[in-house]
């Protein structure tokens, strides 16, 4: 299995984000080819006083490969281009191998 995970800094409005991303963007997300499981979270916290992250994605993937093709297809692309529409704050996105 392989894993994308999508974080999300603290948008300049965390309810459009919320209703945004919850009614508008995972049902597109859910889209992508070969997506084995996701889920997510809007209650991320950080240690101590410094919170980084508002938001979490994790996708998982039969390989990196089929996350790749995933990302790349036109499904994929309807994704990425509607990340702008909430995520004000920016967006970090890393991949990796499941133990």
């Amino acid at each position: 299995m392989h894993r994308l995970t999508v974080l999300y800094r603290p948008p300049l409005d965390p309810e459009h984000f919320r209703d945004y991303y919850v009614n508008t963007h995972l049902p597109l997300a859910v889209k992508l080819p070969g997506l084995v499981r996701s889920d997510y979270s809007l209650d991320v916290a950080g240690f101590g006083d410094d919170n980084p992250y508002f938001a979490v994605f994790h996708g998982d993937f039969e390989s990196a490969q089929a996350m790749s093709a995933a990302l790349a297809s036109a499904a994929g692309k309807a994704v990425a281009g509607d990340v702008p529409n909430y995520a004000t704050g920016g967006v970090e996105m890393i991949h990796y191998p499941l133990a």
